[in-house]
């Protein structure tokens, strides 16, 4: 009994990361947070207005991850918090509305501010409110070229359609966070798959991602069975592209240079003995 008592108490989490979300005052930060499950809403550190604190805990590869999500109000006098609070961040949201132009074109505002304060910190770009789709002034491709500019993953996502995308989001960040400060090889070799993965993977192995909408399943399943496929696809052409850019370099280091290529390739400034 004294053994128990004398040890310290199990963490519900394995990672804890810090996120942010900025944009401006009406994009529907606070939409995003207010339907997140076993979530505290008030900050152990400090109260008052301008900002938003909520805690979410995911399922990222059989580790639990659990997320502090700060929210700042997106108004020009909160700028200070935005200051003091990406210092310490993992991970940044960039939130606009696609009905609304104006939050979209005021992207690169906040982007500047993360980035002073918060330099190489993984991003992501997510276009809210996509239940108002019929009223767009942002298309797709936009904030897509927008994303791939500024190397940040894209989502469109409605938290009022059963929180659509938005897990995604934060598993897509939670995951480049943890690749950027190393912590993804801690648990790559003893990964645990859950069985909604093993099915996706069994299915999307076995068919393409356009004869995914001719199954007889449901729409929502079939919806994201494409995702899956989509999003497994393209991180192996990423990997694959890695490893010949990296097959590459080292053929360049290894072929031999003939004494015709080294005569030519002398320095300008330098001399040659005979």
């Amino acid at each position: 009994m004294a053994e128990d008592s004398s040890r310290p108490p199990q963490k519900s989490y394995d990672y804890l990361l810090k996120f942010l979300l900025v944009g401006d005052s009406d994009v529907g930060k606070q939409e995003i947070l207010s339907d997140l499950d076993d979530g505290a809403s008030e900050s152990p550190f400090c109260s008052g207005s301008g900002k938003s604190y909520k805690t979410t805990t995911i399922l990222l590869d059989g580790k639990r991850v659990k997320l502090q999500l700060w929210d700042t109000s997106g108004q020009g006098r909160f700028c200070t918090i935005i200051r003091s609070y990406s210092r310490g961040a993992q991970g940044v949201l960039l939130v606009y509305d696609i009905t609304n132009r104006w939050s979209f074109d005021g992207l690169d505002r906040w982007l500047k501010e993360v980035d002073e304060h918060a330099p190489g910190v993984p991003k992501v770009l997510v276009g809210n409110r996509l239940e108002l789709a019929f009223k767009r002034k942002v298309g797709v491709k936009d904030a897509q070229a927008y994303a791939d500019k500024n190397s940040m993953a894209f989502f469109e996502i409605s938290p009022l359609c059963n929180k659509f995308n938005v897990i995604e989001s934060f598993c897509e960040l939670s995951r480049m966070a943890l690749q950027r400060n190393g912590m993804e090889r801690l648990w790559r070799s003893n990964k645990v798959l859950s069985l909604q993965e093993l099915c996706c993977r069994a299915i999307v192995t076995r068919t393409t991602v356009y004869s995914i909408e001719q199954l007889p399943l449901p729409t929502c399943v079939k919806s994201h069975l494409k995702s899956y496929a989509l999003t497994t696809r393209t991180q192996l052409r990423y990997s694959h592209s890695q490893k010949k850019s990296h097959s590459k370099k080292l053929k360049l280091l290894t072929t031999p240079s003939s004494p015709a290529d080294n005569r030519s390739c002398v320095p300008r400034n330098s001399c040659c003995i005979s």
